[in-house]
């Protein structure tokens, strides 16, 4: 398929965007964690090839559903392996929601959505992956088509000597999925800022994605951005690693995730896009009302043991973190543009406007095809 072939294209030549993140709040992050979960693996080296997932492959009935043509796209997941949170392809991959709408997905893994080789796929329009407002702000020619998970769900976790931010000068923080400018990086920033410390007051270290929780384990990190499940996770192994704050507290209008495809993308095939979103539409709904069905999905995906999926779950959940409908609110998005303007992460003169970072009216369309918006367990968004 054309886009595919063109997705080995992209990452071969490795075209340099630049780039850094920001979302909208969330809820408190988990502060503690129950029983046993699996052994963490040792720190893994970053792999800038993506990889294919099978996990959440569609029954071979799903097909069926389909009255057309079925319709390639490759997606992208912005960790390797994804976290619970970014999931939603995988569920609507298993449950046939991308083949009742007539979509073949094909999921590929990153190593970090704001990484040169996930945002090279989106700029060059060989996937529909993570986009953000900084890339886009740096020249990028695309739009965000659906916030997938609008609030931040991840906690900033620190070794046990570590009290306060100021403790961080001097120690090992990471930057795992793109060194400098990756999302720990960027989350790295904003916890030193509030003891007065700057990137150069630390050590960051590259790393690969699935390294951020064995890094901290073994001690070779003293902080790291970590999402719910590897916090339950270092707890269970590593009792005296905590939460030194939760970023949803420390950034409340951050937007954590939104995908994005590039404006020829858009342009060439509006209706393969429209019709992607409502399948994950779909999925985010059916995650908040199907426990039973979606954790499976979710345990094979992440490779991550019951209890841990099923504490992840329970979290974001019951604090609102994947969308329900669009995802999109113009004050996270302007107060995200707001922070990366400021950080110098978008000049100032070049600062993009709602309507040239959101395709609202394509989220519109999505939405309208799921049956308009809803409330689900109080999460609206």
């Amino acid at each position: 398929m054309q886009r595919i072939s063109r997705l080995a294209l992209v990452l071969a030549i490795g075209l340099s965007v630049a780039c850094s993140s920001v979302a909208p709040p969330p809820p408190p992050a988990p502060t503690s964690a129950p029983a046993a979960a699996s052994q963490a693996s040792p720190a893994a080296t970053a792999n800038t090839t993506p990889q294919v997932f099978t996990a959440g492959a569609a029954p071979q009935q799903a097909a069926a559903s389909c009255s057309g043509q079925l319709r390639k796209l490759t997606i992208g997941v912005a960790v390797a392996p994804p976290n619970v949170v970014h999931t939603s392809p995988f569920v609507a991959r298993a449950l046939g929601f991308f083949a009742k709408h007539c979509i073949d997905a094909n999921i590929v893994q990153f190593e970090g959505g704001l990484s040169q080789t996930s945002l090279t796929a989106v700029a060059q329009g060989a996937a529909m992956g993570p986009l953000n407002e900084a890339a886009i702000g740096a020249g990028l020619h695309g739009k965000q088509v659906w916030g997938m998970a609008p609030r931040l769900p991840q906690a900033y976790v620190v070794a046990e000597n570590i009290k306060t931010a100021a403790d961080l000068k001097g120690k090992r923080l990471s930057a795992a999925g793109g060194g400098v400018g990756s999302f720990n990086w960027v989350m790295g920033r904003e916890v030193l800022k509030t003891a007065g410390l700057t990137v150069d007051d630390v050590q960051f270290v590259s790393q690969a994605t699935a390294g951020r929780l064995p890094g901290l384990l073994a001690g070779q990190l003293d902080g790291v951005a970590l999402h719910p499940e590897d916090l339950y996770i270092a707890q269970q192994q590593k009792p005296g690693v905590h939460v030194l704050v939760n970023l949803s507290d420390l950034l409340p209008l951050y937007f954590f995730n939104a995908y994005g495809v590039s404006d020829d993308f858009l342009a060439s095939d509006r209706a393969l896009v429209r019709d992607a979103v409502a399948s994950m539409i779909e999925a985010n709904r059916a995650i908040y009302q199907d426990k039973a069905s979606v954790v499976p999905i979710m345990m094979d995906a992440t490779q991550k043991p019951q209890d841990a999926v099923e504490f992840a779950y329970d979290y974001l959940t019951k604090n609102c973190v994947w969308s329900v409908n669009t995802g999109y609110k113009p004050e996270r998005t302007a107060w995200t543009v707001d922070l990366a303007v400021s950080n110098g992460d978008i000049p100032a003169d070049k600062k993009p406007t709602y309507d040239q970072i959101v395709a609202q009216s394509l989220g519109d369309e999505a939405l309208a095809e799921v049956g308009g918006p809803t409330t689900i367990n109080g999460c609206s968004d």
